[in-house]
C-alpha cells in the first residue's frame, strides 16, 4: 500500500507544479510508471490527441498483411464462462469483463504494427508491447472531467447491425450498469455529473473489416485546484469500470480467480497531463511479447443474459489490428 501512496504523492507533485509528465499505470497497479515529458526514455512511444513523440501511424503497408490467431480452446472459455454465471446466479455480480489471451501470427513486426496501426491512443512500450486503443479512460480540460465507456462490439458487415446491438437487451443491460458505474465513480472526484450523450455509434477500421463500438459520454466539474490532486483523481476511479464490471470491488475478486494471471499492463491506462489538461485511454486492444510470442488480450463483459458462444466469438472478434 506503501508504493500506491508514494506513487500518488508523485503524481500530485508533478501536478501541483504543472510539470508535464506521462503515466502507464498497469491493472493490478503492481508496477505503475510515471516521467515528466522532459525525461522520457527513447524506448517509450505515445501518439494520442493533442499530445505525441512519434511519427503519425503511416496509412501506406508495403506488404500484404497476414494474420492468424490461436484463441483460447471454446471448453476452456466455457469452464470460466461457467463460473463467472454462477456468482451472477447468486447475486454477487452484475456484469463482469472476462479475458483471454490468444496467440498471434503475423509478418508483421511488434514496431509494423504500431507504425501503421490507425488507433487514436497508441503506446509502445520498449518491445514488449503496444497498445492501438479506441478507449478513452479520462479526458480533463478547462475544470471539467469526462469518461467515455465503450461496451458494445459487432462486426459492421452483419444485417442492420447498428439496430441490432442498440436494441439488444443484454447489451442494453450491460450499457447501463457500465454507465452508473461510471457515474458513481465520476462524483467520488467531481460534482454536477451527468450523462451527455448515451449509446452513440462509432465505427472502427480493421484488418478484418469494420466494427461499431458503442459508448457513451459522462462528465463532472472538478475543483478548481484539481492539478494538485491528480493522482488521488486517478486512482479512485481506477481500475476503469468497462473492463472490470459491478460492483467493481467483487468482479475484481472474481476476475483473479477465473484469469488466474495477472493482465499487467493490459486493461490498464496511459495518459499525458500538459501541465493544463489531460488525455488518457483504457489499455484495450493490446499485444505484448511472451517468450518470443505475440500475445493478444482480449475479452467481454459478461451479465446474466449473456451466451458463451457469443461471447466466444467476440473474444475473437476483437482480436484485430487496426492496419487497412
Amino acid at each position: 500500500m506503501l508504493y500506491y501512496q508514494n506513487f500518488i504523492d508523485q503524481l500530485n507533485r508533478l501536478g501541483k507544479t504543472k510539470t508535464p509528465f506521462l503515466f502507464i499505470i498497469d491493472f493490478e497497479i503492481k508496477k505503475p510508471l510515471v516521467f515528466p515529458l522532459s525525461e522520457l526514455p527513447d524506448h517509450i512511444k505515445y501518439d494520442i490527441p493533442k499530445f505525441s513523440n512519434c511519427k503519425p501511424a503511416s496509412p501506406l503497408l508495403k506488404k500484404q498483411l497476414k494474420i492468424k490467431k490461436k484463441p483460447v480452446n471454446y471448453n476452456t472459455y466455457q469452464e470460466l464462462f461457467n463460473i463467472v454465471n454462477k456468482h451472477l446466479s447468486y447475486g454477487n455480480l452484475y456484469l463482469l469483463n472476462l479475458t483471454k489471451p490468444t496467440e498471434l501470427f503475423s509478418n508483421l513486426s511488434m514496431q509494423e504494427i504500431f507504425d501503421h496501426s490507425q488507433a487514436s491512443y497508441r503506446l509502445k512500450y520498449k518491445d514488449e508491447f503496444i497498445c492501438f486503443s479506441p478507449e478513452i479512460f479520462v479526458r480533463i480540460s478547462d475544470g471539467k472531467i469526462a469518461s467515455y465507456p465503450m461496451k458494445g462490439t459487432i462486426k459492421a458487415s452483419v444485417d442492420n447491425a447498428a439496430e441490432k446491438i442498440t436494441k439488444s437487451q443484454k447489451e442494453l443491460a450491460e450499457h447501463n450498469t457500465i454507465v452508473d458505474l461510471i457515474r458513481n465513480d465520476l462524483s467520488m472526484v467531481a460534482k454536477g455529473v451527468r450523462v451527455n450523450r448515451f449509446r452513440y455509434i462509432d465505427k472502427v477500421k480493421t484488418h478484418e473489416g469494420d466494427l461499431l463500438q458503442v459508448s457513451s459520454e459522462i462528465s463532472g466539474n472538478l475543483p478548481t485546484d484539481y492539478a494538485d490532486y491528480i493522482g488521488d483523481i486517478l486512482f479512485k476511479l481506477l481500475p476503469a469500470g468497462s473492463i472490470s464490471g459491478a460492483p467493481k470491488a467483487k468482479t475484481l475478486e472474481i476476475i483473479r480467480e477465473t484469469e488466474q494471471c495477472d493482465r499487467g499492463y493490459y486493461t490498464g491506462i496511459f495518459g499525458v497531463f500538459d501541465g493544463r489538461m489531460l488525455e488518457s485511454a483504457v489499455m484495450i486492444r493490446y499485444i505484448e511479447k511472451l517468450n518470443n510470442k505475440l500475445i493478444y488480450r482480449s475479452g467481454g463483459g459478461i451479465t446474466a443474459m449473456s451466451d458463451c458462444k457469443t461471447e466466444y466469438q467476440e473474444l475473437i472478434d476483437k482480436v484485430y489490428v487496426p492496419v487497412i
